[in-house]
């Protein structure tokens, strides 16, 4: 079990959020109740998604993300940009890397209530962004994510220089095996990448204002407290590992290192559906799923680990709702229809509660 590092009592005061990635507002007619069920689950953030492709423009991606921000702001939820792109969209040229930070700078110009952009999406494993490795095995992926996130970063700042840029989106495992039949890269070996690429271009003015992480266990049934201290992955128990790779990574730079604040951008726990909700769901599922109780338990760990992590700032489940196709994740606190299952009431008090005192 992990020790609460860093809970109460500490002198660091900074605001600790709990949210959730969904983009249920953007699509609905009503986006105004899928918002209130977000604060109504005790969601004080919603990360909504903007993913950009060769030829996207802005103007088409802002109509639902604007009634999506609208309504958070409504609801006192405070909206959250995603921004990235699929494999088959790498920005991996000066012409679509340029495409791309005007795309991400022009919502943001467009969308003044959100303060928060997270800049990447798992670019770590390769249904994100390839290639992966170059023809000698060696790790492409940071290097060029490393000049995507420079000049989407400069982007933002001209448009507000208050813009909080939140960096990576780094999915929780990989397997950094050039001839594999799946080519990813760990998290731990991402990050070091980075910042030998960061190291490298001469940049003196940082890549990111925060880290984004998203801490998935290998498996529904994996606890949260679940450390790795013999392999690459990372969850919310190898907290202290982070910030130590973080400093390796980036001490010396214009790139704050072991102090930089941490996001878990993504983090979610699959529960079996009861036979009375199974009509709002098609297809079979395929992971195995929990109870609601053990959703509740380790989504209320999650966040107590989390809110006594002192640079920690955001935490974000996926969803507030479940996906309705069952090979999809039904992580949320709530059934396909918005109604809440067991676990909620647990997650709202953890919520509330945050890094008890007593830790």
């Amino acid at each position: 079990m992990l020790a609460l590092a860093g809970c109460g009592g500490s002198g660091h005061h900074r605001v600790f959020v709990v949210g959730a990635v969904e983009d249920a507002a953007k699509w609905s007619p009503d986006p105004d109740r899928q918002m209130r069920l977000a604060k109504e689950s005790g969601f004080q953030a919603v990360a909504l998604s903007a993913v950009w492709s060769s030829g996207a423009s802005a103007e088409q991606a802002l109509p639902p993300l604007r009634q999506a921000v609208q309504a958070a702001v409504a609801e006192g939820v405070e909206p959250v940009l995603a921004v990235y792109q699929i494999s088959s969209s790498t920005p991996n040229d000066a012409a679509s890397r340029s495409a791309f930070a005007s795309f991400a700078a022009a919502l943001a110009r467009a969308l003044p209530d959100v303060h928060r952009v997270i800049v990447g999406n798992e670019p770590n494993l390769n249904r994100f962004w390839l290639p992966q490795f170059g023809p000698q095995g060696t790790d492409v992926a940071a290097w060029s994510f490393e000049r995507l996130l420079a000049q989407t970063y400069d982007a933002l700042k001209d448009v507000d220089s208050d813009l909080q840029v939140i960096g990576g989106g780094l999915a929780p495992h990989g397997g950094d095996r050039p001839g594999g039949s799946r080519p990813t890269h760990s998290p731990t070996r991402f990050l070091l990448d980075l910042g030998r690429a960061y190291r490298a271009s001469g940049r003196d003015r940082p890549l990111m204002d925060a880290l984004s992480v998203h801490v998935y266990g290998e498996s529904p049934r994996i606890p949260p407290t679940l450390a790795h201290p013999k392999t690459t992955s990372i969850g919310i128990a190898d907290y202290d590992e982070l910030v130590s790779l973080l400093g390796r990574a980036f001490d010396g730079t214009g790139q704050e290192g072991p102090k930089l604040p941490i996001v878990y951008g993504e983090y979610g726990v699959e529960t079996a559906i009861p036979p009375a909700k199974q009509d709002l769901y098609t297809g079979r599922e395929v992971v195995d799923a929990v109870s609601e109780q053990t959703q509740a338990q380790y989504y209320s760990t999650a966040i107590r680990l989390a809110a006594c992590q002192p640079t920690v700032e955001m935490l974000l489940l996926f969803h507030v709702s479940d996906e309705s196709r069952l090979d999809g994740l039904q992580s949320g606190v709530r059934y396909a229809d918005g109604s809440p299952k067991q676990s909620l009431p647990a997650v709202r008090r953890a919520i509330a509660r945050g890094c008890p005192r007593s830790s």
